[in-house]
């Protein structure tokens, strides 16, 4: 079997959010493989930990990545703060004997770093086109624990078990690995927070996370941390508010600064996106279809709400609002040129990460994280069969079944963009109904 199908037949996904199944990505051929370590979101804290941990794992995987797209170099992205990390990867590709084709970048404490787009230019120098993807020029980009899951896939093991932060206004702030199907709220519990009645929870990083509207749902191969605050949190309001109600404070407060747009991180990349254009049509109810377009060039970083916005308005839902009107209507943009040159204003409005996390009211939560040896051994596991981008996994096994952990339970749909998943547990199948697949431990 080949190490492309080693990595298609583990179900590795990217890890980092998006979950695009890593085994499309892999069959490119690029000049540069990026691992992505910059971990950018405030407040999390697995992949910093994931590559001082498992270091010799994460950069033979990278390996295996960099000779699966016949890339000539392969850069590791982490940022310039975390010393100890770098030093340890550094020595440890000295070691391994690779230091002529995988080398360790700094990158700056900025958000966000991590965007894909952002760091092929922080890396490479290079700038992804407009509604393009890093492949345009010349590169693929993997997470640092995808890169761990490439290891693991390349020595027979799936894709079973998930690292997550849980922090924020809790007692134990920690990062801690959970079979995936795993009941969130349990995971959530180990934070010391036992009655969630006056706390909200982010799914994923602050800044673009969602508030969950429930905490009944079950840990899959993407989800990379959960921020939990008190529901009064202004972070928490902020999230929280609907569309209809950013509709109408748009329209009534936007005064055309423009600081939404100066401070974009693909319009200081030379994109055309341009939120305050947005504001404008939304205030005034343009039909410009051709001007909207630039509405999906959008990344939503969430960095002109959240950030820019002197007086605290919702750009980014602008550019959702209409994204989803486009999208409706099946009309997409198309890049009209290939080349683009950064703004010259672009090394002057970077936004510093503590920053950021003071402007978030999150300071006194930026604590560590530890990843810690507490275990979950959940009774039930209950198994999405899309927790990836593309075709549900089709399940391959009956109600009654017997299956060990690391067993295939679902397979990739033929014809079809799709990941496989795996028993996290070893027990019966109890269930498989709206798209999951339900083992009850033996």
């Amino acid at each position: 079997m080949s190490l492309l199908d080693k990595v298609k037949d583990a179900g590795v996904i990217g890890a980092g959010g998006a979950g695009f199944p890593t085994h499309a990505k892999l069959a490119a051929k690029a000049e540069y493989v990026l691992l992505n370590g910059a971990e950018c979101e405030p407040l999390l804290r697995v992949d910093q930990q994931l590559m001082e941990i498992f270091p010799d794992e994460i950069i033979k995987g990278f390996e295996v990545a960099r000779e699966l797209v016949s890339a000539e170099k392969g850069i590791i992205g982490i940022k310039g703060k975390h010393k100890k990390v770098i030093s340890i990867l550094r020595d440890r590709i000295i070691k391994l004997q690779i230091g002529d084709v995988l080398e360790v970048k700094e990158l700056p404490d900025i958000y966000p770093a991590g965007d894909e787009q952002v760091l092929v230019y922080e890396l490479t120098g290079r700038i992804v086109p407009e509604a393009g993807i890093p492949i345009q020029v010349g590169c693929v980009v993997v997470n640092s624990e995808t890169a761990l899951n490439i290891y693991n896939a390349s020595i027979g093991k799936s894709v079973t078990e998930k690292y997550i932060t849980v922090s924020g206004n809790v007692p134990n702030p920690l990062t801690l690995k959970v079979p995936i199907g795993t009941k969130i709220i349990d995971v959530l519990r180990l934070s010391g927070i036992d009655n969630f009645n006056d706390y909200a929870v982010i799914d994923g990083g602050p800044m673009m996370g969602p508030v969950m509207k429930s905490l009944d749902g079950y840990v899959t191969k993407k989800n990379k941390g959960f921020v939990i605050l008190k529901k009064e949190h202004p972070l928490i309001r902020k999230k929280s508010v609907e569309m209809n109600q950013a509709r109408r404070v748009n329209r009534a407060s936007c005064e055309q600064c423009r600081m939404c747009t100066d401070m974009c991180p693909r319009y200081l990349l030379g994109h055309g996106t341009q939120p305050h254009k947005m504001m404008r049509a939304m205030a005034y109810n343009l039909e410009d279809v051709e001007g909207q377009k630039i509405a999906q060039l959008c990344c939503q970083c969430n960095l002109c709400e959240l950030f820019s916005c002197p007086a605290g308005l919702y750009p980014k839902a602008a550019n959702l609002y209409f994204k989803q009107q486009l999208m409706e209507k099946n009309i997409r943009y198309k890049a009209s040129k290939d080349n683009f040159e950064v703004r010259q204003a672009r090394e002057y409005r970077l936004i510093p990460s503590k920053r950021l996390i003071a402007r978030l009211g999150l300071r006194e939560f930026d604590k560590s994280a530890p990843l810690t040896d507490i275990t979950i051994e959940p009774e039930t596991v209950c198994i999405a069969t899309q927790q990836h981008v593309g075709a549900p996994a089709i399940s391959n096994v009956n109600i009654g079944d017997y299956v060990e952990a690391g067993d295939l339970i679902g397979s990739i749909k033929e014809g079809t963009l799709g990941a496989t998943i795996h028993a996290s547990i070893s027990g019966i199948i109890t269930d498989i109904e709206n798209n999951f697949i339900t083992i009850r431990r033996e």
